[in-house]
């Protein structure tokens, strides 16, 4: 009896020092990886006979899991060990959203406050330009202390001084530029003016002057006397030429009356014209002598010194040599100069008259 007493003690000692009967190491609860288990073990399914703990597959003294623990760990194990292990930071996708837009939302900050940084820095100096503009355009280092008028032959200085008004103390900033060449363009002598700052204390003003085309033979009112005006090509009346010895002939420029000596005259035109200084002609005797001037070329303009404008169609030209043109109307104007030149360059020093009102049918006639 005591020897089978002492066997079966030796026989709990040994099962309670055997390493089947203590937990696990690769059980679920210790969470580290078991050794490869025969197909069967690995499929997730458990043998015994539940609370007793027997069975093939569970050792004795372990806890008993349920089957969907035992599959799960089972699979999960299986895919540990087929696949190598991966890390992944802890962001989500949100959140690197979240990271971009706080990130554009950062920039858009910068860049307005770099626009108002700009705004301001522009709004300062136009600040700052203004004021020293100011400051300039009452500033006595700017004041106009000189006029230098360029090209003006016909108005003389005390003509130019009306015309020209640069109040006392102006600066080159505060004069008026536009008003004094809108004042000069007013004379019938100038075409256009402009004028221009040069700085420091300088103002210029370039003048284009229109030129004497001819002198024109006007009726006075009472039809006793014959009253010469000057007349540019553009059809302007420039002025009234006085007498050269009288007191208006010696306060007008010279260069006038070396002028009307040089052109043509325009005679013969009827009575009842008014020219006024400044304005446009509007007789169509004088408008067709003017037409024929400016058509012709140098060959033969230049030798006319006479045109009778009493009739358009019998516009009369004389020219230096005594040879008289019968011209007529301001029409073909080239081919009529063509067939003159051709003319007198067939019979020199032959021809005292040459009509070619009908250009087709030109006639002359000899000494």
């Amino acid at each position: 009896m005591a020897s089978n007493s002492r066997q079966r003690s030796a026989s709990s000692a040994s099962r309670q020092n055997c390493p089947s009967s203590r937990r696990s190491p690769f059980s679920a609860a210790s969470g580290a990886s078991r050794p490869k288990t025969p197909s069967r073990a690995g499929s997730g399914r458990v043998s015994g006979r539940g609370a007793s703990g027997r069975g093939a597959a569970a050792p004795r003294g372990s806890r008993p899991a349920r089957s969907s623990q035992v599959r799960s760990s089972s699979q999960g194990r299986t895919s540990r060990s087929s696949t190598p292990a991966t890390y992944r930071p802890g962001v989500s996708s949100r959140s690197i959203g979240d990271i971009r837009r706080s990130d554009r939302e950062m920039r858009a900050r910068q860049r307005a406050q770099k626009s108002l940084v700009r705004v301001a820095a522009v709004a300062a100096a136009a600040v700052g330009v203004l004021a020293l503009g100011l400051v300039l355009y009452f500033s006595p280092i700017l004041r106009v202390d000189d006029v230098q008028v360029n090209g003006s032959a016909h108005l003389t200085d005390s003509d130019i001084q009306a015309l020209v008004n640069v109040p006392e103390g102006a600066t080159l900033l505060s004069v008026d530029t536009g008003a004094i060449a809108r004042s000069l363009e007013r004379d019938a002598w100038v075409e256009t003016a402009v004028v221009r700052r040069e700085f420091p204390h300088t103002l210029v003003i370039d003048v284009t002057e229109r030129e004497i085309a001819a002198v024109v033979e006007v009726m006075t009112s009472d039809a006793k006397a014959v009253q010469p005006w000057a007349i540019a090509s553009d059809g302007v009346w420039l002025m009234p030429i006085p007498e050269k010895d009288s007191e208006l002939g010696a306060s007008i420029s010279p260069q006038i009356y070396e002028d009307a000596e040089s052109v043509l005259t325009i005679t013969g035109v009827p009575f009842g014209l008014v020219p006024e200084i400044g304005s446009v002609c509007t007789d169509e005797n004088v408008d067709n002598a003017l037409s024929i001037l400016n058509g012709l070329t140098t060959d033969l303009a230049d030798a006319i010194v006479k045109v009778q404008a009493t009739d358009a169609e019998s516009t009369l030209l004389t020219l230096s040599n005594g040879i008289q043109i019968a011209f007529g109307s301001a029409q073909d104007i080239r081919e009529k100069e063509r067939v003159c030149l051709q003319i007198m360059e067939q019979n020199p020093d032959k021809v005292a008259y040459i009509n070619v009102r009908v250009v087709s049918k030109p006639t002359w006639r000899a000494i």
